[in-house]
């Protein structure tokens, strides 16, 4: 028996020593600060744009010059500054574009996109939102927004999605009922904000479990116990300090409970562990049916919001095709490495290592004000430092999205706290971003937990119970699909070769 299994460490597939011996490479030989330029370029474009357009009195100013189009500058720096002939580089763009993680991430973002426009176009959005009020006695309201606006969020994936069809409404009740519209609105983005780090269908999910190779369950299940207690602690907060002195009924809301159901059967799918393109694929047909069968929504139309749901996508879509291909020139020509080889001194060992992935996605977040970007723009270094320093994927995967959400929900130039705000002045309220910081109970509440949770391994159990292989980059329970994949894969190219 022991022959055999030595025998069997001695067949590593040729694909796993081709990784181990890329990663070797990097670490070691070719690395130099040059290779970052084509990001800083992105980040000074994009963050230098906001601030100018900002200090001009112009509104959502961060959000005036399209990342796309400052991405797309950025890369061709990164094509200007690769050696080789234009075809070899465009070569390295195409590897990394056309990776199966970037391919996969691409596909889930459309499944996504549709899944949320034919439920919102069938009106599945504002019956939640309605449903989740109207249980919620008044004066109990702060925290039952941030528990309406946290279910919105997961089962949605979108804050921003969610805070504008939250804050209009809490807004109204919130001036009728005496609550301080600032803890309110807080309340609102907190809970989006966990959906968002929390969602299966979630953006910024789909960037953080792509990037570093991981299971989007096997992520929450990580996350979870971060953002649970953070969860609860807010609660607790929100209920002591949101009472208002009298409580004044509320008006009757209209909803319908079949449109409900869409949201449920994808966050029940998704919460058991169902392939995310089935549980999409499902949401999507599910709203379409009821919409139908409602009403709401005819063929033609459920075909509309599908095709909305894609080109609605598009943004976060071209931006992850072209950091993806950016992140593979940028590797290759030691960017990666030099950054690793720089935080060395910071990091040293598993700890350090992720108090710098997750310094380095807050950076990264307040820099573009986006965390689905900011994930895209740090994944392949988080990557590299998680394999360097022995740091789980999953629990890097956590890292990366629980970070972006903390700064992107507490930045005042944020699309969150710009659209929030604005919403309170629609509805005749004038209240500013910076007003609603102090109130973001769960995001700061969140950040304590996330930094408590690196040097108290609390939410690790899933990672104790299934650990790592660093071999075969998989979980010790995906060794055996791993092993046949590759098997399958050479036997692929025996038959292209013969």
């Amino acid at each position: 028996m022991q022959t055999m299994q030595s025998a069997e460490r001695r067949r590593i597939p040729q694909a796993v020593k081709k990784r181990r011996n890329e990663m070797e490479h990097n670490l070691n030989k070719k690395s130099s600060a040059l290779a970052l330029v084509p990001f800083l370029i992105f980040v000074v474009i994009y963050l230098g744009a906001g601030l100018i357009l900002q200090a001009q009195g112009v509104e959502m100013a961060f959000y005036q010059f399209p990342s796309v189009t400052a991405m797309f500058i950025a890369l061709l720096v990164a094509f200007a500054i690769t050696k080789g002939s234009l075809d070899e580089r465009f070569a390295i763009f195409a590897r990394g574009a056309a990776n199966i993680d970037v391919l996969t991430m691409l596909m889930i973002y459309l499944l996504a996109g549709a899944f949320s426009s034919v439920a919102a176009s069938m009106g599945g959005r504002d019956a939640t939102v309605n449903l989740g009020l109207s249980l919620v006695p008044v004066q109990f309201l702060a925290a039952g927004v941030f528990i309406i606006s946290a279910f919105m969020g997961t089962a949605t994936g979108t804050s921003m999605g969610t805070i504008g069809a939250i804050v209009p409404i809490a807004v109204g009740v919130a001036d009728k009922g005496g609550l301080s519209i600032p803890l309110l609105v807080g309340a609102c983005v907190g809970g989006a904000m966990f959906g968002d780090n929390l969602s299966m269908i979630s953006d910024t999910t789909i960037a953080a479990t792509r990037s570093q190779g991981c299971e989007m369950r096997d992520k929450f299940r990580v996350n979870f116990f971060i953002a649970l207690p953070a969860a609860l602690i807010t609660l607790v907060v929100l209920l002591i300090v949101g009472r208002p002195e009298t409580a004044v009924p509320m008006d009757e809301l209209q909803y319908s409970i079949i449109k409900v159901i869409p949201y449920l059967l994808v966050l029940l799918l998704a919460l058991i562990g169902m392939n995310v393109f089935l549980v999409l694929t499902i949401g999507i047909f599910a709203a379409g049916l009821v919409g139908i069968a409602t009403g709401s929504i005819d063929l033609f139309g459920f075909a509309q919001a599908i095709w909305s749901g894609f080109t609605g996508m598009n943004e976060v879509f071209f931006l992850t095709l072209f950091c993806g291909g950016m992140g593979e020139m940028v590797t290759h020509n030691g960017g990666i490495n030099w950054l690793i080889n720089s935080l060395r001194g910071m990091m040293k060992g598993n700890k350090s290592a992720q108090v710098g992935v997750a310094a380095l996605v807050s950076l990264a977040d307040c820099a573009t004000a986006n965390n689905t970007v900011a994930i895209v723009l740090s994944g392949s270094m988080a990557k590299e430092i998680s394999h360097e320093y022995k740091v789980d994927p999953r629990r890097t995967a956590s890292l990366l999205d629980v970070f972006s959400c903390v700064f992107q929900g507490i930045i005042p130039y944020g699309a969150q706290l710009l659209s929030a705000a604005s919403l309170t002045v629609a509805c005749g309220i004038n209240i500013n971003p910076t007003d609603i910081i102090p109130n973001l109970w769960y995001c700061w509440v969140l950040a304590i937990v996330g930094i408590a949770s690196i040097f108290i391994p609390f939410a690790d159990g899933a990672c104790k119970k299934d650990p790592w292989n660093w071999e075969y980059d998989v979980a010790e329970s995906g060794v055996t699909a791993k092993k046949a994949l590759l098997e399958a894969e050479k036997a692929i190219e025996r038959e292209h070769s013969v």
